[in-house]
Formats: structure tokens, C-alpha cells, sequence
């Protein structure tokens, strides 16, 4: 099943998705029952309506929340989100689904999400970091590098950690560098953030297919994490012979040059017009003679639909919900192998550890050592997720949440329910 499209259904839907997802885990894995209701719902939410006052005068009051899911391998950690349409169910899914990244890659962290529902788009600078500052403030008793580590989500980021970390600090009376994660270096970020989300896809696509060295890769989706994966392939000898945006798509058969690409698409905005490529539509990029598809776009993609058209053997979910779960069937008895989002999307999980270890140290790793450590936790990852889908005889999805949920539901027996 695939992760839940935020904001795309109603609220339950996303909420009831997410929850049948452990239904399912809970079933193949005999779980207790009274364990599988510790886990089907959050440890505890707090919501907030706070004030913040517009350049013009005006007062605006916003709803924000916060969620930790399961607290039991460590602190929770998880992305703020700024939508228009964010609501609490929408959170608790979020937060759950982190929890289970998490352990699917044996990160010491609990799952936590949260966010405000605000249209950002709406908002000058310099009220978008007093929205941020309050909605830290409100939120503050459940934050702190032992307790809950916020991260960069959907319309926040970097400038956004700094302005959190900064407000939490300020409170405590000294810098607290490790209570959030996905800040710039200047202020206690790490190396290799731009490239970890990419990097984790590229390991899991190379378990899963072997040697990349001439695979022919169709590429769906060409922001940042789907340039960085071409750029990332194509240094590992796979081929791209079709790249599309979020309107239509290139394709070149012989191959697509990737700097060439990144440099046109940061240019236009758009992948249109792309020297030596011929145009094609999004239906015809999943029906592409390519050995592999990378969906590193919007959520639900592969459909119904289009399902039936793909000829590549491997799909890998850069992004959450690339494959609707109706698609997700068809590509099952096609014999087509899903990568699922819960694992093809970590390296950022992996990374944002690595910057709260170093933080809590206050000590820094070089490059190199980070991307060796991603690599060898990305691919112990896929390796044990590989193992329980031959063992159990269930496709990568059902084998990801299965280990993810095995490894919650035993930290949770070995610490044992208070009092």
C-alpha cells in the first residue's frame, strides 16, 4: 500500500491508510493484540492557536500542531510543514510512518511530525519567521535534542530550522545546536544534506537491480532530489533516456546528458526544449523501454492507468506515494518490483542523525565518512528488508513494514507498559 498523498483525500483517509498499513504488518507478523493498539495510535498530540501580527497591522491567529507517535527507540524526530489544509489526522499519519522509517533503517529515533496550516506563499519574510518563532514557542515543551528533534518538510527549510533552533535557544538561555536538524552549516548543519535523499534511493535501486553499470533509467520528477539521483546514476554508469517535470517529458534513447539537463532544467524551470531529446508526454515516460523508473515527483504517478504501460522491471518511489496502491497491485501480478517509499526515501532520515550526533559531539565528519556511513546503513537496510520478502513471500512494501514494525513492537516489549 502506498504512503498516503498529504492534502489529496480527506483527512480520515490519510489517517486510516496509514493505520491499515500496520493492520497489515500486525496480521503477518502474529502481533499481540494489545500491542498492536499501542501502536495504532500516537503517544501524545498537542495543538495550538497562536497570534501573529502582519506587516500591516492586522492580527491573524494560525492552528499548528505537533504529534509524537512512538517514543520507545529513542527521541521522536520528524518535518513542519506549512499547507493550507494541514490538519491533525494528516500529522498523526506523518508522525506514525516516521516511526517506521526510523527503525526500518535502525536510526535511534521515534517518529514525530507537525506543522501550521498557512498558505506561505501568502506571507512576507519577515512574517513567515514570526509565524515560525511563535508556532516554536507554543510547541517548545515537547521539543529538545532528548525529546523531539524537528526537521524540514513541505514549504520549510533550512532558513526555517535556523529561525526554531535560534528561538529555542533563546528560551534556554544558550545555543542548543542539536535540537533541530536540516540547519545550514554555518550553524551546526552537516555535509551531505543536499545529496542524502538521492544517495539513499541510489543504494536501494543498486540492491535491488545489481550492477548499474548500462542501465537504462526513465526519471519522473526533476527537482532537487531528482537531478541529484540522475547525476548520481549516470556517476554509476546507469543511462537516462527519459527525464519528466511536473508537465511533460524529454526522452533520447541513446541517453540523456544529465549536466546538461540539470543546467537547462535550473534555467526554464521546465525540462521542454531540452537540446538533443525529443518531447513526450508523462504517459508515455512510464511506458519508456528502460530497465528502471525513479518517481522523484508528486505522489500518485504510477495509476490504474498507467500501470499497464510500464515495461521497466524495477520502480523506485524517490517520493512519498508514487504508486497508488491500485497500481500498486497491477504492478505485482506484472511482476514488477516496487522499491517503497518507507525505505527508498531514508537517506534524509539517515542524515538528519548524523547532524544531531555530530551537534550533541559537537564534532563534524567529512564528507566522505558520511556518505561511507549512509552507504552501509542504506544498504543494511534494503539487505534486511530483501531477506524478510524471501522469507515470508511478500513483495518489498509488505517486507518494509514488517521489519519496521517487528523492530517498534520489540523496543516496546523490552521497555515494558508504565506503571
Amino acid at each position: 500500500m502506498a504512503t498516503p498523498k498529504p492534502g489529496a483525500t480527506g483527512a480520515t483517509n490519510i489517517w486510516t491508510t496509514t493505520q491499515a498499513e500496520l493492520d497489515e504488518a500486525a496480521e503477518r507478523l502474529h502481533l499481540d493484540e494489545g500491542m498492536h493498539r499501542v501502536l495504532r495510535v500516537p503517544k501524545r498530540e498537542l495543538t495550538v492557536n497562536f497570534p501573529v501580527t502582519h506587516e500591516d497591522g492586522t492580527v491573524h491567529v494560525y492552528t499548528g500542531y505537533r504529534v509524537h507517535h512512538n517514543v520507545n527507540r529513542g527521541p521522536v524526530s520528524g518535518g513542519v510543514r506549512y499547507v493550507p489544509n494541514l490538519d491533525l489526522d494528516e500529522v498523526r499519519a506523518l508522525a506514525m510512518l516516521n516511526t517506521w522509517k526510523a527503525a526500518l533503517v535502525r536510526i535511534p529515533f521515534g517518529g514525530s511530525a507537525g506543522g501550521v496550516r498557512v498558505n506561505p506563499r501568502r506571507l512576507s519574510e519577515l512574517e513567515r519567521q514570526g509565524l515560525t518563532r511563535r508556532y516554536a514557542t507554543e510547541i517548545g515543551p515537547l521539543l529538545g535534542p532528548a525529546s523531539d528533534i524537528p526537521a524540514p518538510d513541505v514549504n520549510t527549510g533550512s532558513q526555517t530550522m535556523a529561525w526554531i533552533m535560534d528561538t529555542l535557544s533563546m528560551h534556554r538561555g544558550h545555543t542548543v545546536a542539536a535540537s533541530v536538524i536540516g540547519k545550514p552549516m554555518a550553524v551546526g548543519g552537516t555535509r551531505g544534506r543536499r545529496r542524502a535523499t538521492a544517495r539513499g534511493a541510489l543504494r536501494c535501486i543498486a540492491s535491488a537491480k545489481g550492477a548499474l553499470d548500462g542501465t537504462r533509467v526513465a526519471v519522473q520528477g526533476f527537482g532537487r532530489v531528482g537531478m541529484t539521483l540522475a547525476e548520481e546514476l549516470h556517476a554509476a554508469g546507469a543511462v537516462i533516456v527519459a527525464i519528466g517535470d511536473d508537465r511533460e517529458g524529454v526522452m533520447n534513447a541513446s541517453g540523456i546528458d544529465v549536466a546538461a539537463a540539470v543546467k537547462w532544467m535550473r534555467e526554464h524551470d521546465a525540462i521542454h526544449g531540452l537540446v538533443d531529446t525529443e518531447p513526450i508526454t508523462k504517459a508515455d515516460l512510464f511506458a519508456t523501454d528502460c530497465e528502471v523508473i525513479a518517481l522523484a515527483g508528486l505522489q500518485g504517478e504510477i495509476t490504474d492507468a498507467s500501470a499497464p504501460t510500464v515495461r521497466a522491471r524495477l520502480v523506485a518511489e524517490v517520493a512519498n506515494g508514487g504508486v497508488t496502491p491500485a497500481a500498486d497491485a497491477i504492478l505485482a501480478d506484472r511482476g514488477v518490483t516496487v522499491i517503497p517509499d518507507i525505505i527508498c526515501t531514508s537517506g534524509g532520515t539517515v542524515l538528519g542523525y548524523f547532524e544531531w550526533v555530530q551537534d550533541m559531539q559537537a564534532f563534524f565528519w567529512s564528507q566522505d565518512e558520511i556518505t561511507a556511513q549512509l552507504d552501509r546503513i542504506m544498504d543494511e537496510a534494503m539487505a534486511g528488508v530483501r531477506a524478510m520478502a524471501e522469507a515470508e513471500k511478500v513483495d518489498l512494501r509488505a517486507a518494509a513494514m514488517m521489519v519496521a514494525v517487528g523492530r517498534v513492537a520489540e523496543a516496546t516489549t523490552l521497555r515494558g507498559l508504565y506503571p
